[in-house]
Formats: C-alpha cells, sequence, structure tokens
C-alpha cells in the first residue's frame, strides 16, 4: 500500500496495558468478567487473519510490550524496523513467545540479523525509552485507545481490518 498510493507510514507505540507484569496475565484475569466476549474476539481475529493470509494462533495470556517496544525503536534506526516488527508479531501472535523478556527479545534481533550484543545492552541501558515514552504521549495526545489504530488526514480505523478498509480510509476506493 505504501508504494501503490505513495503514503508513508509512522509507527508510533502504545501503552497497551503497561501494569503488565514480566510474567504476563492471563486474559481471562485482565477482562474479568467477559470471558464470552474474549472467546467471540478471537475467533474473529482467527477467522479475519486467515482471510488476510496472516499467521495467528489463539492466546491465552498477555505480555508486557515495553521491552519489544524499546528495541523496536533501536531496530528503526538500524534500517530494521520493520522486520523487528514482523519477527515481534510472529514470536508473540504466532508462537506465544513472553516478548518481556530479555533473552527472547535478543532471540528475536538477532533472526534479523541484528546484534544481540547490542539488543541486549539497548535494553539493559534503556537507551530508547525516551522514544517510547515520546511515542506514548503522541499516542495519548492524538486519543488512541486501541490498537492497531490507523489515523489519515484526521479519519480513524481502529482495530484489526482488511486491506479494502485501508482503502476507504485513505478515500482510495
Amino acid at each position: 500500500m505504501q508504494q501503490e498510493y505513495g503514503i508513508e507510514l509512522r509507527w508510533t507505540v502504545f501503552p497497551l496495558h503497561p501494569e503488565t507484569p514480566e510474567q504476563g496475565i492471563e486474559l481471562t484475569e485482565l477482562f474479568a468478567g467477559k470471558e464470552k466476549q474474549i472467546r467471540n474476539m478471537q475467533i474473529q481475529l482467527v477467522q479475519q487473519a486467515a482471510f488476510e493470509g496472516l499467521p495467528l494462533t489463539e492466546r491465552n495470556r498477555t505480555y508486557n510490550s515495553l521491552r519489544a517496544q524499546e528495541l523496536g525503536k533501536w531496530a528503526e534506526q538500524q534500517g530494521q524496523g520493520d522486520n523487528f516488527r514482523r519477527a515481534v508479531y510472529h514470536a508473540y501472535f504466532v508462537e506465544g513467545v513472553n516478548i518481556s523478556l530479555v533473552d527472547e527479545l535478543v532471540q528475536i534481533a538477532e533472526s534479523v540479523c541484528l546484534s544481540g550484543d547490542d539488543a541486549r545492552k539497548v535494553l539493559k541501558e534503556k537507551s530508547y525509552i525516551e522514544a517510547v515514552n515520546a511515542d506514548w504521549q503522541r499516542a495519548r495526545a492524538l486519543g488512541v485507545t486501541a490498537v492497531p489504530t490507523h489515523i489519515f488526514e484526521g479519519k480513524r480505523l481502529v482495530g484489526f481490518n482488511s486491506y479494502d478498509q485501508f482503502i476507504r480510509l485513505i478515500g482510495k476506493d
């Protein structure tokens, strides 16, 4: 879509449940009393992903994404932002990897040819935390309350959507 329509994407990370502990939390605990909604949402997401050709596995746990966001900002600076994001997506949404663990993130970085030693150093020193904080502030200022949210010329598309819906968002239908 970027090349086809001359659109430049700007990735902004979002503090989705930043209180989540490193070991993660069961979705039933996070959304207590909404178990049926969780199940229906999972089914809908898996069906939509399959329709779009994206791998997605039902999950029952969520993990804190702050460290992954920090490493993503670093990966962007290394020219590997898209590759790293794809690898994190696959690790988290397909394999169920705990993306808050340093060793897991180092392996993900190495899988896209980034230096594991450098990735570990970035996480230890929190060298990209300010970039993450700036994104979190931008998300708040834009009124983002769910992920993914796509904004184009003041219009927004929230949630997991089809390609056709993105085309309508940018007014190219």
